[in-house]
């Protein structure tokens, strides 16, 4: 499948993809500690990129998981560029800041075999 490109004209998106790729996986929850953003907003946005192509989603109870879905090598390299400076630095310092001091944290099977 190839992933619509006319999705990543939003910074917010571009944001989201560019937590994914570093952070593997997170809950829609996360999402929302990190961007700082309300659930409604978070959640549209990764409809949208799901609907794409971009990500993928799994259900774990009541919590929505996300991460990048499986794309080609072209796809890839624009995530790390996203990743590695296409996002605002700063932005995306703070967004793993505030995901790292969010009480509400899931905790899931890989994060404690870690």
């Amino acid at each position: 499948m190839r992933p619509d490109l006319d999705i990543l004209a939003d910074r917010t998106r571009r944001h989201l993809l560019a937590l994914l790729h570093l952070e593997r996986e997170l809950c829609v929850c996360e999402l929302v500690a990190a961007l700082r953003e309300i659930q409604p907003i978070v959640s549209r946005q990764l409809a949208l990129l799901r609907d794409a192509g971009w990500v993928a989603s799994r259900r774990e109870g009541r919590r929505v998981y996300y991460r990048l879905a499986p794309m080609p090598d072209w796809a890839q390299l624009l995530l790390r560029g996203f990743a590695e400076g296409g996002v605002p630095p700063r932005a995306l310092t703070t967004s793993r800041e505030q995901l790292a001091r969010f009480e509400g944290r899931p905790i899931r099977l890989t994060r404690q075999a870690s």
